[in-house]
């Protein structure tokens, strides 16, 4: 992958609304030559899609986020590939990750109730041939999400000195 590539790549990681004429000038390139690119790099699925960041917690809608730790038994010819699938296709699940350690997937979710997905890990994916155990993590702040900051930065409160 060549320098100009990765610079944009770095670019719209963080800010996926582009402004063209602004990366090209911070690029040293013309905006026709970013617009290529672009297109280039989505036909290529190196650019999957664009998404926005949402802070779901200042929307007043309830929901429930929880990553789940999935050991499976992969299966003869296909590893672990066809147990991820499966799973994915959920409309509940946003990621699914093959992971190193006493885990082999780690699936991320989301519901509109702890009970929600509670049941969907127990009557759901507990119940896939080829499962054979799960551990679900509630989350219950995100301070951090996709590189993003999620919660203000407080002043620090200091004590009035006096003489």
């Amino acid at each position: 992958m060549d320098d100009l590539r990765y610079e944009i790549l770095k670019y719209m990681e963080k800010q996926s609304r582009v402004n063209l004429g602004e990366l090209a000038v911070m690029l040293g390139v013309d905006e026709v030559t970013v617009a290529n690119e672009i297109a280039d790099m989505e036909k290529q699925k190196i650019i999957c899609g664009y998404h926005t960041l949402i802070d779901w917690d200042k929307t007043g809608i309830e929901s429930v986020s929880a990553l789940i730790e999935v050991r499976v038994t992969p299966q003869r010819n296909r590893g672990f590939d066809r147990l991820a699938e499966r799973i994915y296709n959920y409309d509940e699940v946003h990621a699914v990750y093959l992971i190193s350690g006493g885990y082999d997937l780690l699936v991320s979710m989301e519901g509109k109730t702890l009970k929600e997905v509670s049941h969907f890990v127990s009557e759901r994916l507990s119940t896939i041939e080829g499962v054979i155990g799960t551990a679900t993590y509630f989350i219950l702040k995100k301070y951090k999400d996709h590189g993003t900051i999620m919660v203000p930065k407080k002043e620090e409160e200091r004590m009035p000195v006096t003489p």
